[in-house]
C-alpha cells in the first residue's frame, strides 16, 4: 500500500490509543471520587472496555489493509 495510507493508520492508531487511555483515566478519576454516581461510573466503565475491545478489532483490520492484503484466501487463514 502506499506510504499515505500507512501513514493514516499510524496517525488513527496513536489516537485511538490516546483515546482508550483518556477514557481509563476518567474511570480511574471516577472511581476515586466519593461524589461519582454508580451508575454513570458503571457506563463509563462498560463504555471504556467496549472502546478498547472495538480499537482492537478496527485496527487489526485497519493494519491488514494498510501494511497489504495477503494475494490469496489460503494466506489469510493463516
Amino acid at each position: 500500500m502506499t506510504d499515505q495510507i500507512k501513514e493514516a493508520y499510524i496517525n488513527i492508531a496513536r489516537a485511538m490509543y490516546e483515546f482508550n487511555v483518556l477514557l481509563e483515566r476518567q474511570v480511574t478519576t471516577m472511581r476515586e471520587s466519593e461524589a461519582s454516581d454508580p451508575i454513570k461510573l458503571d457506563r463509563m466503565t462498560q463504555g471504556a472496555k467496549a472502546m478498547r475491545d472495538s480499537t482492537a478489532i478496527y485496527l487489526s483490520y485497519a493494519k491488514f489493509v494498510a501494511y497489504g492484503m495477503p494475494d490469496s484466501e489460503e494466506l489469510i487463514e493463516e
